[in-house]
């Protein structure tokens, strides 16, 4: 319908629609229409004030059934949409299109989505639970909207941060079993950087790990390596398997550290890198970007130039048209030295390279870190979340052990998940592990308590799609369609902004004036009975196609 109201203003005025596009407004009192068009940036062309040219709008302006009436209220042309037919369309498309209302065929891109990046040898903790959950997301949106996605997760299963591990394992827990257990993998990590930090002699050891692990001769140690490698990925396969993620491609440091020593050697023999102090460097202080190492002085490979290989082998293998790295903010700097030096290299793909930062996630007291292990591990946290969501759902009846746990953990992941995703991306998140348990609010456990009392009323009632006759509708009913009927326009704004929250505060604010309808209108045994179970139908639909985007699974019961 905002469609129609620019088309007409076009017509009325011939000023081009993209610029009456960008001055439509909804006015928050329903009083005072349902779209809004300001006369003030035709004041100057037109020589009359904005009232004046409101008033002669009205006259030119020409409506059809789709509209009540069109007024001139000040410098305003407000338009009040026919709720009736609005009602009938919005439902009409809603009951017709099902899961795929919202959606649309309009992008066709090829677009590679990396994200998680969960290295072995180290905890999965809260603060990854964000890039996992934003990234798939993502991942979701584009692939609403007709484009092609393709999960990437590029995980380091090599470098110094294994080598610590595998060096403090050796050194001081070899009578340990090795054990796939998150807790056990993240102590042996921090056990490593206390001792290291204690005596830095000790970081001699650790190089000397690392050069062996870097040249693969050391069948002992390639096999201890190898036996750690395998069961840490186990444990974050459980991991993305809980909160609904998975992955097209598992791109490991190891499969690219030879091609990335390769790069940074014919960068150098090209003049385009050179040697300072031992160590392979860019410098890249010229266009203020400082100096970026791509080989350690003993000839060891750093993230930077296997970062340079991962691009090159990603396109050769996809030819993608996007290639986004959803990584924390604090590689800001690395990701724009990467795409200057691939810029550099002259590598045709680089404008198609994308780097979507993401704040982290606080603790109160101070910053997450799997080196301090000052940081809340994924399981400890999930097995408190199940634990609490099992006691409220025992309160309110008797559940077979099975369906407990079922239930338990898909309120677990949507609360964990909506308290990340409804945030923008840039905010840092202060993660309070009370507020998050919150079945009240702004949470994800009560837009799941939402579709569940919808779904309550729809069985209660029997309901099954027939046909209604709308006599009237109230102002709680038309707030609820017309927030039914802008969530594809919603769907659209997060994918080209690239913000899933969008969608994430839409479902809030729809959840909300599901609740507020409800509460003021009887659905069971009124006159409009059959009007309302629709209602109620498409909105456990919209709500649940949004939930599916941010990827959260409804259920209907709490």
């Amino acid at each position: 319908m905002k469609d129609k109201v620019v088309q007409l203003i076009s017509d009325a005025t011939g000023i081009d629609k993209k610029q009456i596009e960008s001055l439509i407004e909804v006015p928050k009192d329903s009083k005072l229409g349902d779209f809004a068009f300001p006369c003030f940036s035709l004041s100057r062309e037109l020589k009359k004030s904005p009232v004046e040219i409101a008033k002669e709008l009205v006259n030119k302006v020409k409506t059809g059934k789709e509209f009540e009436k069109i007024l001139a209220q000040g410098p305003y042309l407000n338009f009040f949409l026919n709720k009736n037919l609005l009602a009938d369309d919005v439902l009409s498309k809603i009951q017709k299109e099902k899961d795929k209302y919202g959606s649309s065929k309009l992008s066709k891109n090829k677009a590679m989505i990396e994200f998680s990046q969960a290295n072995t040898h180290k905890a999965f903790h809260v603060g990854h639970i964000r890039g996992t959950s934003f990234g798939e997301s993502i991942a979701r949106i584009f692939e609403f909207l007709g484009n092609k996605s393709i999960r990437a997760n590029y995980q380091g299963d090599t470098g110094m941060h294994v080598a610590k591990w595998i060096w403090c394992y050796k050194k001081y827990h070899s009578k340990e079993k090795l054990k796939e257990d998150e807790s056990w993998v993240a102590s042996i990590y921090v056990d490593a950087v206390r001792k290291l930090g204690d005596d830095e002699a000790l970081q001699e050891e650790v190089n000397e790990i690392n050069q062996k692990l870097e040249s693969g001769k050391d069948k002992e140690l390639m096999k201890l390596w190898k036996e750690t490698r395998d069961l840490c990925l186990k444990a974050l396969e459980k991991v993305y398997k809980e909160l609904n993620t998975k992955f097209d491609r598992y791109y490991f440091e190891r499969e690219v550290e030879i091609p990335g020593k390769e790069i940074a050697q014919n960068l150098v023999k090209e003049g385009i890198a050179k040697v300072s102090d031992g160590a392979t460097i860019m410098d890249l202080n010229d266009l203020s970007l400082s100096v970026w190492v791509l080989l350690r002085k003993d000839g060891t490979v750093l993230y930077s130039s296997k970062d340079l290989a991962l691009a090159m082998l990603k396109f050769k293998e996809y030819k993608l048209d996007r290639s986004i790295n959803i990584v924390a903010d604090e590689q800001n700097l690395h990701f724009k030295q990467l795409f200057k030096t691939l810029e550099l290299m002259k590598f045709k793909d680089v404008k198609k390279c994308q780097h979507i930062p993401y704040a982290l996630v606080r603790l109160p007291e101070g910053k997450m870190s799997s080196r301090t292990g000052n940081n809340i591990l994924y399981s400890d946290f999930m097995k408190e979340m199940k634990d609490y969501a099992k006691s409220e759902i025992i309160k309110r009846e008797k559940v077979p052990e099975k369906e407990l746990e079922e239930r338990a953990l898909k309120i677990s992941v949507a609360a964990i998940k909506y308290a990340m995703l409804k945030q923008h991306s840039n905010s840092v998140i202060v993660f309070n592990k009370e507020e998050a348990l919150n079945f009240e609010g702004n949470t994800g456990s009560y837009l799941l308590y939402s579709y569940a009392r919808a779904k309550s009323i729809i069985k209660k009632a029997k309901y099954k799609k027939s046909s209604y006759k709308i006599d009237s509708i109230n102002e709680k009913e038309k707030t609820l369609i017309n927030q039914l009927n802008n969530f594809p326009e919603v769907v659209q704004h997060s994918y080209e902004q690239l913000s899933p929250n969008l969608i994430a505060n839409y479902a809030f604010e729809l959840s909300q004036s599901f609740n507020e309808f409800y509460h003021s209108s009887q659905v069971i045994g009124s006159k409009e009975e059959q009007f309302r179970l629709s209602l109620v139908s498409c909105f456990s639909q919209v709500l649940k196609n949004a939930l599916g985007l941010l990827g959260i699974d409804v259920i209907e019961k709490m």
